[in-house]
Order: structure tokens, then sequence, then C-alpha cells
């Protein structure tokens, strides 16, 4: 199914809080598809956004996470999240919370993550090695790791993207 900003084509549209966990590279268009197609219904929650020398930046997204799905909205973690490690809390916290758990799943594109990291200034870009040691863990997430849905999300070479189970 094609994902369109505005439109129902993404998952967590029109039901009850919801809980989109990101999961992909750096660079591989995981906030360009939040800015297109989640951030009308998805309040936004991202490591990236904190200070830099911020203190315990885990603690201070789950605390954040915590406090949006308590309120009843809806929240995106745009993180790598590459692993259980990273997502197994977010996704006990939205069950905790009586959320759904939606993961979008990024495969990877090692070749065009960093071509497109290259690209960024400053504090966007990350080193290369980063990205590698990203792909070195990522694991493509699933509903035995406790997601009520997994979508699958590439580019669909018009600027959008496209959205499938």
């Amino acid at each position: 199914m094609a994902a369109v900003a505005g439109t129902a084509a993404v998952a967590g549209a029109g039901a009850g809080p919801d809980l989109a966990v990101l999961v992909g590279l750096q660079a591989a268009g995981k906030s360009t598809f939040y800015a297109q197609c989640l951030s009308d219904r998805y309040e936004l929650v991202s490591k990236d956004l904190f200070p830099r020398g911020a203190r315990n930046k885990q603690a201070r997204q789950m605390r954040l996470v915590a406090e949006h799905l308590a309120a009843g909205r809806a929240v995106a973690v745009d993180n790598t999240n590459p692993s259980p490690r990273e997502w197994g809390p977010l996704v006990e916290a939205a069950h905790a919370h009586g959320a759904t758990a939606t993961a979008y799943w990024f495969p990877p594109d090692v070749p065009g993550s960093l071509r497109r990291n290259a690209a960024r200034e400053g504090r966007d870009r990350v080193p290369d090695v980063g990205v590698l040691a990203t792909c070195e863990r990522l694991r493509r997430p699933s509903a035995a790791d406790g997601f009520d849905a997994v979508h699958e999300v590439r580019f669909d070479g018009r600027g959008g993207f496209t959205v499938r189970p």
C-alpha cells in the first residue's frame, strides 16, 4: 500500500494510541517518512532532538514516550532502533499504556544510506563507521518481538514511500 501524508494508508490512523517505532540505518529515510506520513497524527520523540550533551537520553526518551501514551497521544520514536535491546522497552511501554506497538522497518541499503549520509552537514552527519556498526546490529522486527504490526517502508522513487505489511 502506498503511504501518502494525511491519509489512513499508514497503521494507527483512526485507532487508539499507537507507538510507532522506526527501525533502520542512519539516513534510511526515517525522519522524512515521519514528516510525510506520520507527523499529522503522531508526536515525535527522537534522541537526535535532545541537546548533544544531554545525560541519560534513554531515560529521557522513555519518560517522554510514557507521558504521550498516558495522555492518549500516538507517538513515533525516530531513532535507528536496530534490535530488541532498543525496541523492547518501547514495546513494553506501549502495551503497559494500552497502546498498540507498530514497527516501521526500513530494510538496509548500505550504499544508499552512506550516500545520503555523506550529503548531510554538521551534527546530522554520522561517521561511516557508525552506519556500518548499526548495520551489524540491525534486525528486522516481527510480531514475535511483541509488535502488533510490522510494516516495510521503501522509497517509491517519486519522493515518497511505499508501505506494506
